[in-house]
């Protein structure tokens, strides 16, 4: 609304219609989306993460330990 009464009025623009959107319309609404999406962004790293502990087979991510975590030591004759 800010915008159409900038471009309406006899001293505005259509430049500064643009710019009153952008900067009272876009851009807040642009960050209050980024801010939302923070908890979504958090899960899906941290499951890409767990998926990764899970695949490189550390002892307590999860996955299966490697057959012998600790090779013996062999004693010479």
């Amino acid at each position: 609304m800010m915008a159409v009464a900038e471009a309406d009025h006899s001293r505005g623009s259509v430049l500064g219609a643009i710019i009153t959107f952008v900067l009272y319309g876009v851009g807040p609404v642009a960050l209050l989306i980024y801010l939302m999406g923070r908890p979504a962004r958090r899960a899906a790293r941290q499951a890409r993460e767990a998926a990764a502990r899970a695949a490189s087979g550390e002892p307590g991510s999860g996955g299966r330990a490697p057959a012998d975590a600790v090779p013996p030591v062999r004693e010479e004759p």
